[in-house]
């Protein structure tokens, strides 16, 4: 298996788009599996489309889910950071995805995306994992 880690800058972005670097890892290396694993837990992986409101709309939808106030028990960090320690459990922190002649296969209309709400942390890493099949 062969593995990378990438630091992500999110600064106050929501969604980071991580296809182009998934892309560049699996470039040449035929078929197999890749695994992409975020080691925090207060962001999460999805696949969505991009560019088209779905990120605003994301946006939204995780705000009337997971409000930033202080209902939460998990208090520490600015208001409202017990919702990022709730994310992960709708937005996973790892996805696996099957790369054939060396292109992760993605539907037409697929990113794969970092979700990550937590404004206190603005750097995040990502493990790409390459399973050779």
């Amino acid at each position: 298996m062969d593995s990378v880690e990438l630091t992500v800058r999110t600064g106050q972005a929501l969604v980071v788009d991580l296809t182009d670097r998934l892309s560049e890892f699996c470039r040449g290396r035929g078929d197999g599996l890749v695994n992409v694993y975020l080691p925090h837990a207060t962001a999460g992986l999805a696949l969505m489309e991009t560019g088209s409101g779905s990120e605003p709309d994301l946006t939204e939808t995780l705000a009337r889910l997971l409000p930033r106030d202080d209902r939460y028990r998990h208090r520490h960090g600015s208001t409202g950071h017990g919702a990022d320690h709730l994310l992960p459990a709708f937005v996973a922190p790892t996805l696996t995805l099957p790369v054939f002649a060396g292109r992760p296969a993605l539907g037409a209309w697929q990113s794969l995306v970092l979700v990550d709400s937590n404004t206190d942390n603005p750097t995040r890493r990502v493990r790409l994992s390459f399973l050779p099949g």
